[in-house]
């Protein structure tokens, strides 16, 4: 989970202050800067919490993902496009978790050639501990109020519609 730096100073404030001598202030890097440390942070935190059920957050997420599903089944396809990542690391993803018997791989019926990931009761299982103990933690952000995480998950939304994973839902 790595350890806290425990550093007289913030290196995010410092590498700022510096930059603004050399190329002048930019609030956009110190904030990316931050967005960056923020999420080591938590995926080592998040990563912390599943490690005694041999789980990372993107294994869980696919484990979610699927008890989402009115089936317990998506094809790989479906399940890279929910989870916004590369076929590659689906593939990967799945792999693993089929290995450790969460989920198994069956033919999909709508389609020949395609294949469904199916999670498996011990999948299930896990996916209601693993649930129980992130959401005991916050999922690491305990130190925040419902509205300031309100907030936190609205201020992405601009970022993320710019990108283009969704049409701006205020449709501006």
């Amino acid at each position: 989970m790595g350890n806290p730096l425990n550093l007289p100073f913030d290196p995010i404030e410092r590498a700022h202050e510096n930059w603004k001598r050399r190329w002048g202030a930019s609030p956009a890097m110190a904030a990316v800067t931050s967005i960056m440390r923020a999420q080591q942070i938590l995926i080592g935190r998040l990563d912390g919490v599943l490690k005694p059920y041999e789980l990372t957050f993107a294994r869980y997420e696919a484990l979610v993902l699927l008890t989402f599903s009115a089936s317990g089944a998506l094809p790989l396809g479906k399940i890279g496009e929910r989870l916004m990542v590369h076929p590659t690391s689906v593939t990967n993803t799945i792999d693993r978790l089929e290995r450790q018997g969460l989920v198994r791989r069956m033919p999909n019926p709508s389609d020949g050639r395609g294949t469904l990931a199916e999670i498996t009761e011990a999948g299930r299982e896990v996916v209601e501990h693993a649930t129980r103990d992130l959401l005991a933690m916050d999922f690491g952000l305990e130190g925040y109020t419902a509205e300031e995480l309100e907030r936190m998950h609205r201020s992405f939304v601009k970022l993320r519609v710019g990108f283009g994973d969704f049409p701006d839902p205020g449709g501006d």
